[in-house]
């Protein structure tokens, strides 16, 4: 699970839109498996059942409420961006997750970045959506409703990072590898050939034997757990993290191509699998899969408000 800080902003609608994957729109609504989680002060001035008539547009005009009734608050830095967005992104091989479990993550995270507090009933608003395969977004505008600027942990990155990793844990998810994992020595492969590099006679028993072997050194390099190529993606993620992090318009850029090259390497590790499967092996592992998430469906309307 790889969590990414987007830069603040002063409107909802762009980082909504791309919590959706699709523009926000007064037409299409958000439907009760996308929004997973939100804060709990909105259930004390809307009618239970109107929220789920409210377009994406709705939801974005909601989160941009405080700052259009607070106008004279700030942030620390002396700015109007109050809009906070953060996303995390499962592995590709876990599991699916239910809507319980996603709320449960959102409402971890969310203590964790500071704009949640439970029995806080006037603190900031902050929704989480789960409406793209394998992401959940958080999104606050950190004006409290008494006027405050809503406090974030200073070592915020760190934080969330450490969350991700007892998630993992409780969930069953997959880490991210970083670092040179041990690898276990392969065994040695039976010569096939002469020092004149002319092939030589063996037995069936002896190449079935080496072909294993070999289907065995694949399984060691597409390894999810221990493998090279798993490691590698690992370290490609974390570094695609960092650049999303920077304030320059390059790093958004870059961490977006190291997020396409993981995509690459996990598709070199499932062809790897596939190989190794296809040859003469005394262990058959499953090549890894994807999980699929069916897309949110719109429904439209507006609240009365």
């Amino acid at each position: 699970m790889i969590p990414r800080i987007h830069q603040r902003s002063p409107d909802a609608v762009e980082a909504l839109g791309e919590a959706l994957g699709r523009p926000v729109s007064d037409q299409e609504g958000l439907t009760a498996h996308a929004m997973v989680a939100r804060w709990p002060g909105l259930d004390y001035y809307t009618p239970d059942d109107e929220q789920e008539r409210w377009t994406s547009a709705d939801w974005a005009e909601l989160l941009d409420a405080p700052m259009r009734d607070r106008p004279l608050a700030g942030s620390p830095r002396e700015d109007r961006r109050a809009i906070w967005h953060a996303d995390v992104r499962l592995h590709p091989g876990d599991r699916d997750l239910t809507g319980a479990e996603w709320s449960e993550i959102a409402h971890r995270l969310a203590r964790t970045a500071g704009i949640h507090a439970p029995g806080d009933h006037h603190g900031c608003r902050w929704i989480a959506v789960q409406a793209q395969p394998g992401r959940l977004d958080l999104l606050a505008n950190l004006i409290r409703a008494d006027g405050t600027w809503e406090g974030q942990p200073h070592n915020l990155a760190k934080a969330l990072m450490s969350e991700c990793r007892r998630i993992e844990a409780d969930f069953g998810l997959t880490p991210p590898r970083q670092g040179r994992v041990p690898q276990r020595p392969a065994q040695p492969v039976p010569a096939l050939t002469r020092a004149t590099g002319h092939p030589t006679a063996h037995s069936a028993e002896e190449l079935v034997g080496a072909t294993a072997q070999l289907a065995e050194l694949l399984h060691q390099l597409a390894d999810e757990a221990t493998g090279p190529v798993a490691t590698g993606r690992g370290l490609v993620e974390h570094a695609a993290y960092r650049l999303d992090r920077l304030p320059h318009t390059y790093g958004p850029a870059a961490g977006h191509q190291l997020e396409l090259i993981a995509r690459r390497l996990h598709s070199i590790q499932q062809d790897l699998e596939a190989t190794a499967a296809a040859l003469p092996s005394t262990t058959r592992r499953p090549a890894p899969t994807t999980p699929a998430i069916a897309s949110p469906q719109a429904t439209p309307a507006r609240p009365s408000r």
